[in-house]
């Protein structure tokens, strides 16, 4: 919906990310199933991504994108008052990660939550960070969305090993009534659609149907595609409409970074141009939940996002769930 001025006093003011040292490019595939660096380019546009080491875990990997942000944009976070984690692969069921961050740093009086919306997680916590800075019971909320899906993937699934990634990216969501960066969002979900894309757990079943309970990633890529390919470009007018805008009005449309030849379909669909979007599957693969601040952030750091730019952001997958926003980037010192 359209946010009037009661319910947008939120910015996010800093930004951090971080991805693991381990580089593994499509030769290092080639070698491990039947598949090669041109099939994979074709179809997907990812050259490389990066592994956690086998010590290394989700916990890590956030906590390091958020000394990230601290050392790039001077902040602090020992007052933050909530402390959200968008994940699919926390290290343990329980506790979350989000409380493991504010035992590391020490944050005190901070509500600590995991959230489990897949690759549309960030965009969720987004969502719920500003609606909690907005209700006036929060000030300063600490989002991270991190992932380390190499833990599981099946690496003798062709299909399915050459696509995913590890990576984090934290943002700080601050109170901000003179000048705030939140405009619309529209969600949705379908969620018959979850038998397409899933990872086992207590259960073998869904809708009555037997599943793959290896308890690693399980896709259906075409079906997938199709429901992205359908679903976001309509979801993106929604987006903009709500705040009063069109896609004209946008300086940078982020999505999830799954596929490149889905996020070219979904641009075309749309009629946005592919040279005003931001991707990171190139070079991290699929990252799920971090794909979007990844993005944002090589955005950034190539000199294209700056302040004062409008951002469309859109997460979207397993669930299936999706959730765009439309905000203004004005970050701290940047």
């Amino acid at each position: 919906m359209e946010m009037n001025p009661e319910q947008n006093k939120a910015r996010i003011t800093a930004i951090g990310t971080y991805v693991p040292t381990r580089v593994m490019t499509n030769a290092e595939l080639e070698q491990m199933v039947e598949t090669s660096n041109e099939w994979i380019l074709q179809r997907t546009g990812i050259h490389e991504r990066r592994i956690a080491a086998e010590d290394q875990f989700t916990s890590d990997l956030a906590i390091a994108a958020v000394e990230k942000l601290i050392h790039t944009y001077q902040k602090s976070v020992t007052d933050v008052d909530m402390i959200l984690v968008a994940t699919s692969t926390p290290d343990y069921p329980f506790p979350s990660v989000a409380t493991q961050i504010q035992a590391h740093f020490g944050i005190e009086q901070a509500g600590a939550l995991d959230l489990s919306a897949t690759c549309a997680g960030f965009t969720y916590a987004l969502h719920v960070a500003n609606t909690m800075i907005c209700s006036g019971l929060h000030q300063k909320v600490l989002v991270v969305a991190a992932e380390t899906l190499s833990k599981v993937t099946d690496y003798t699934d062709r299909t399915t090993c050459i696509l995913f990634g590890d990576g984090a990216g934290a943002v700080l969501v601050e109170r901000d009534e003179k000048a705030p960066g939140f405009h619309s969002f529209y969600q949705g979900s379908k969620g018959d659609g979850g038998i397409h894309v899933y990872r086992t757990g207590f259960s073998e079943k869904m809708f009555g149907r037997d599943l793959t309970a290896t308890g690693c990633i399980v896709q259906n890529g075409r079906e997938v595609y199709k429901w992205a390919a359908t679903t976001i470009p309509k979801a993106m007018e929604e987006v903009v409409s709500r705040a009063g805008k069109s896609l004209e009005d946008v300086d940078w449309f982020i999505p999830h970074s799954a596929n490149l030849r889905m996020i070219e379909s979904i641009c075309e669909k749309s009629d946005f141009p592919i040279e005003k979007t931001l991707v990171s599957m190139t070079h991290y693969g699929n990252t799920s939940a971090a794909s979007i601040p990844l993005a944002l952030d090589l955005g950034i750091q190539q000199g294209k996002v700056k302040n004062g730019d409008t951002l469309l952001l859109y997460g979207f997958g397993g669930g299936l769930v999706h959730a765009g926003l439309m905000l203004t980037w004005d970050v701290d010192g940047k």
